[in-house]
């Protein structure tokens, strides 16, 4: 179940981003770079952090093909995938607590911290959006106030907290991707934010 939500979700990933490169008028060289950062960066920033090889896109070539062929075939059908922005949002928050359940298992196995654990959740499920809205000059959507990073570490703790406690991996993993998952949907249709800290000089004057 695990491996399937992730292809899912790398895919989603993929064709998201493709939009986004898009939009910035990218050739299919920058198209197919940006989604591959998307997908694939976060996992990629936390092997390299937890100095655990070889990369997940190196073990896998495949998942090359996957995000390339996702991000091209998203050209020809841009206007179709653009009207479908719920069920890709949808599909975003469940890439979200996914990435983030498998970065905390290569935390765990890695042997690091249980906070490292969590952060090693949070990299894998948050760093290549972020990658993402560099490489297209935007302010990382995270920085926006979204209930997403918070969201990928509430899920990363739900789940490492019922593996110390005795609980079974695979029953672990369900409840924390449903956690992240309904938090993150709630998010969304309320438009739930974090406190943003506003500070113009301007204004002291």
């Amino acid at each position: 179940m695990l491996l399937t939500a992730f292809y899912i979700a790398v895919a989603a990933e993929a064709m998201t981003a493709a939009l986004a490169a898009g939009r910035r008028n990218m050739d299919w060289f920058g198209v197919c770079l940006i989604a591959c950062v998307t997908a694939l960066g976060g996992g990629t920033m936390r092997d390299i952090l937890l100095d655990h090889y070889p990369l997940v896109w190196v073990q896998n070539p495949y998942l090359l093909l996957l995000v390339c062929g996702s991000a091209l075939a998203t050209i020809p059908l841009a206007r179709l995938v653009e009207r479908l922005r719920w069920p890709f949002l949808l599909l975003d928050a469940l890439g979200l607590v996914v990435f983030t359940v498998i970065g905390c298992n290569i935390g765990i196995e890695a042997g690091v911290h249980p906070i490292i654990v969590i952060v090693a959740g949070m990299v894998t499920g948050t760093a290549g959006g972020i990658l993402r809205d560099v490489l297209c000059n935007d302010v990382p959507l995270i920085f926006q106030g979204e209930l997403y990073a918070t969201v990928s570490m509430v899920a990363g703790i739900i789940y490492y907290l019922g593996l110390i406690g005795g609980m079974p991996v695979d029953l672990m993993a369900l409840v924390a991707i449903a956690a992240g998952f309904t938090l993150r949907v709630l998010a969304l249709a309320f438009k739930w934010e974090m406190p943003k800290f506003v500070y113009d000089r301007e204004m002291r004057k």
